[in-house]
Parts: structure tokens; C-alpha cells; sequence
């Protein structure tokens, strides 16, 4: 495997490309749009990608299937990610370059994914955007593509490292203990406001709103590492976290995707956070609403009953 230490959490349009053009690089690079309304991704690839992506599909690749139990979208077993990365064309030498049109929400969780199975990855900042920015819609590549899957077994059937993950005890812990525990979900939804998923509105007692989405400028880059890490240590992050163990920061969104976005940002940042991947989805789904509290009537199409667009619904 590529030493991950040579090679940042979050990579520019231009060094990307560099990057790509370079033979000693074993780059692979991943189109990982998702869209919560059902439109399939593997659509928008098709229709238009960045030469030599193969698509990475979220919910079959990313995530297992989801149940009130483990969340709507748990982590996916060692067997099945391995084997969607090798349908990718990725092996354990590859260096992964990862995109999606949603300024790294989604393409965030395989890069974390890879990383914590000691891979290389990192997300293009700006997106499939920013790409086209610099090299023009004309750059992209319609179709299916011409990715070589990688031979069975090139990629490890390696865990997920248990020093970067969380349980649901763990959070409500780190909560009750005043140690870090962020919700990455819109202010609103954490504040109990609306709930346009799950089971009911709120968030785990203890922890601190730190929405994944202000990560991002005006420009639709990631802020400066100086800027994310003063978001996260303003949230009660301590400045210097714990690589492995119990002190390190837990990290929770809607059901594990997003949570990925911060924890992406503050390791470019020099910090280091835990994954509660079931995340609100399966913390509201086992504990009972609290009884003074009337949660949001939820509708199909990711609204609130005032029918107001949910914009972090994952």
C-alpha cells in the first residue's frame, strides 16, 4: 500500500490532475454522486465523468443494508467492500481520488472507508465542479467507461479499524461525560426543529452542532485547515486528539455518510474523530421519544410538514 502520510485528506483540481498524469502514481480515481431522492448516480456518471473514474455506488458498495437496528446505512462488511473496490479497478496499491457533485459529502465516507482500512484516498476538493472549472465540460466522459476491474483478492479483506469507529454506547457516554461528540446535521434538525428521516427530532444530550456543510467556502472548497480547526476545537474538540482509543472525538450525522465530511475535514485539519456510523437513524430508532417532545410529522419526499427542503438528510 501507498504511504498514506505522503498524500493530503483533501487534494486541488490541479494537483489531482497532476497527479493522474503521473506513471509511478497507481492513481484510480471515483465518481461517488448519490442523491437521497432515489435519482441513481450511476446516471449522472453516464452522462458525464471525470476520465478514467469508475462509479462507486453508495448504498451497495458503501454502506450494508440498513435496518431501525444498525441505521440506514451501516458500515458495509469487509467481503463487500473489497469486492466493490476491486470492480472499481482499486487494489491495495491504488491511490483513490474521489468526487461527487455535493462538495465531498458523499465521496467523503469512501475516502474514510479506504483510510480506515489503511488505504490511500483522498477527496477532490470542489467536486466534479471544479473539475469542469478547470478543464472544461468538454474534459468529461460519456458512458459506462473502460474501467479494468482489479484481480480477485488485490484488496485486502481488511476490517474497518475499531480505533476509528464508535458505538451507540459510546456516544451517549461521551455525551453524559462531557467528552466531544459532534452532530453533523443542519442546525435546524439537531435543534429538534424538523426530521425529515427518522424516527423522531433532536440530538444525542451532549453533543455539539458543528454542521458539515460550513466546512465548505463561498468558493465550494474546503475552508483553510486553520478555519476547520478552529470550527472544530470552538465545538469542544480538544487540540490535540487521540489517534486511537476512547478520547478521541465522536462523530454522528443522519446515518453515517456525512459524519464523514467532518471527520474528513478534521483530519486535514490535524485532528482526529471516531465514526458513530449508525448516527441519529439508529440512536432515535431505540430510544423512545422524550415525552415533552412532538416530533415533525415526516414526509416521503425528505420535507418537513411545513414543507420546508431538508438540505442534510444523510
Amino acid at each position: 500500500m501507498a504511504p498514506t502520510s505522503e498524500f493530503p485528506w483533501i487534494i486541488a483540481v490541479d494537483q489531482a490532475a497532476e497527479l493522474i498524469e503521473r506513471p509511478d502514481v497507481p492513481i484510480r480515481v471515483a465518481d461517488v454522486r448519490w442523491y437521497l431522492n432515489g435519482h441513481p448516480g450511476l446516471d449522472e456518471y453516464r452522462s458525464g465523468h471525470v476520465p478514467g473514474a469508475a462509479f462507486v455506488d453508495l448504498d451497495t458498495v458503501l454502506a450494508a443494508p440498513g435496518t431501525a437496528e444498525t441505521g440506514r446505512h451501516p458500515l458495509p462488511d469487509a467481503e463487500t467492500f473489497a469486492a466493490g473496490m476491486e470492480s472499481a479497478g482499486i487494489d491495495d496499491q491504488s491511490v483513490v481520488i474521489a468526487y461527487d457533485d455535493a462538495s465531498g459529502a458523499s465521496a467523503s465516507r469512501l475516502v474514510w472507508l479506504l483510510r480506515a482500512t489503511g488505504h490511500t484516498a483522498m477527496v477532490l476538493d470542489g467536486g466534479i465542479q471544479a473539475w469542469v472549472e478547470a478543464f472544461g465540460q468538454e474534459s468529461l466522459v460519456e458512458g459506462s467507461g473502460d474501467v479494468v476491474p482489479t484481480d480477485p483478492g488485490s484488496f485486502a479483506r481488511t476490517p474497518v479499524n475499531p480505533e476509528w469507529t464508535a458505538s451507540m454506547e459510546d456516544a451517549e457516554t461521551a455525551g453524559t461525560n462531557g467528552r466531544p461528540l459532534i452532530d453533523s446535521r443542519a442546525p435546524e434538525r439537531y435543534r429538534g426543529e424538523t426530521e425529515p428521516m427518522d424516527a423522531w427530532a433532536g440530538h444525542i444530550p451532549g453533543a455539539q452542532n458543528v454542521f458539515h456543510a460550513k466546512n465548505i467556502g463561498d468558493d465550494g472548497r474546503f475552508l483553510s485547515a486553520p478555519e476547520l480547526r478552529k470550527r472544530f476545537e470552538d465545538a469542544g474538540v480538544p487540540q490535540s486528539t487521540d489517534d486511537a482509543g476512547t478520547a478521541s472525538p465522536i462523530v454522528y450525522c443522519g446515518s453515517g455518510v456525512t459524519a464523514c465530511h467532518n471527520l474528513v475535514a478534521m483530519e486535514a485539519a490535524g485532528l482526529h474523530g471516531r465514526l458513530y456510523a449508525g448516527s441519529w437513524s439508529q440512536y432515535s430508532a431505540l430510544h423512545p421519544a422524550p415525552a415533552a417532545e412532538s416530533a415533525p410529522t415526516r414526509s416521503a419526499a425528505g420535507e418537513s410538514a411545513a414543507g420546508e427542503s431538508e438540505p442534510d438528510n444523510v
